[in-house]
Parts: structure tokens; C-alpha cells; sequence
């Protein structure tokens, strides 16, 4: 991958005079970059996020209004290290699978472990893991990550089993994470 680039920063050590070391910093820099890049979208594809949900793409003359204040603050990701969640709600359209999303992505470029899914995609699992007797090994995969996102909750009901899920992944398992 570095072949890539090369003729350029080749260019650019003639004309700034770079020292060989320089140079090699350079070249080395322009390589972690690449790394981090492709680790972050590799584990963002891992996790279930959108690729085209990412903060640079937000609209700004979207017609959405919100505290950007709030905005702020949750983009600092502060709440997952202080282990507390956040509701995202409001009228269809208001971006509410977007904006999370985006947090979502600057969480795995911070290199925590993030895992999105749709309600019914998270629930369903789990209740066919009781069948089996895997659902404590499920329901210790999602208390394992760092940023749980739960999007269309609570678009249909919840039966029993699904609420007492719901609360042990949330409520109960959830103290340590967001």
C-alpha cells in the first residue's frame, strides 16, 4: 500500500529538503493512517453500522432541530466512559438511526467495541438462544461491548421474554458500558 503513495512523498521530500529520517516519518505516518482507517472500517462493518451514516456526511440544512449542545457532548463520548445511555427520540425523519450511527463510528475510530442492531434483531436472537441453551453466551457477547445500539425500540410491543432481556442487557448488564 505504501507503493502507492510513494511518488508523491518522494516529490515532497525533494522539494522540502527532507532528511531521510523525515522522509521515513513521513512515509511511516502516512501508513498508520492507512492501518487505522482500514481497522476502523473494518470493525465499524463488524459492528453493524451503516458506512454512509458518518458524522461528515450529516446535512447541516437538514429541517431537524436539536441541542447542539447535547450534540457536543454526546460526540465527546464521555457518557460511555462515565457507563451511561443515551435515548435518541422524536418524529420520523428527525435522523434518529443516523445520529447514533455516527456515534457509533467515532466510538470504533476511538477503538471501542460497538454492535448496532434493530430491536426485533437483537430480541429475536435471544429468544431462540433459550432453545438452545446458548442465550447466557449471547446475552454476554452484547454485555461485552463498549456501545450498545438499539434502533426501532419500541416500535411494537415487547412480550415477556424480550423485556426481561431488555432490562438485563440494558438496565442490569449495562452499568459498566453505554
Amino acid at each position: 500500500q505504501l507503493v502507492d503513495t510513494l511518488p508523491e512523498r518522494l516529490a515532497l521530500a525533494k522539494t522540502n529538503k527532507l532528511t531521510h529520517a523525515e522522509f521515513l516519518g513521513v512515509v511511516l505516518t502516512d501508513e498508520v493512517a492507512r492501518r487505522d482507517t482500514t481497522s476502523a472500517s473494518r470493525r465499524a462493518r463488524a459492528a453493524g453500522l451503516d458506512p454512509t451514516m458518518t458524522l461528515d456526511r450529516w446535512d447541516p440544512t437538514a429541517n431537524v432541530t436539536y441541542d447542539r449542545t447535547v450534540w457536543d457532548e454526546l460526540c465527546s463520548l464521555r457518557f460511555v466512559d462515565a457507563a451511561h445511555n443515551a435515548i435518541v427520540m422524536g418524529p420520523v425523519g428527525d435522523g434518529k438511526t443516523f445520529l447514533p450511527t455516527a456515534l457509533g463510528h467515532i466510538a470504533v475510530r476511538r477503538r471501542l467495541s460497538v454492535h448496532f442492531d434493530h430491536s426485533l434483531g437483537l430480541f429475536n436472537p435471544l429468544r431462540v438462544a433459550r432453545l438452545d441453551n446458548s442465550h447466557d453466551a449471547e446475552l454476554r457477547k452484547l454485555l461485552r461491548v463498549d456501545v450498545l445500539i438499539i434502533d426501532d425500540f419500541a416500535l411494537a410491543g415487547l412480550d415477556a421474554t424480550a423485556t426481561g432481556d431488555f432490562y438485563e442487557t440494558v438496565v442490569e448488564g449495562r452499568r459498566r458500558a453505554s
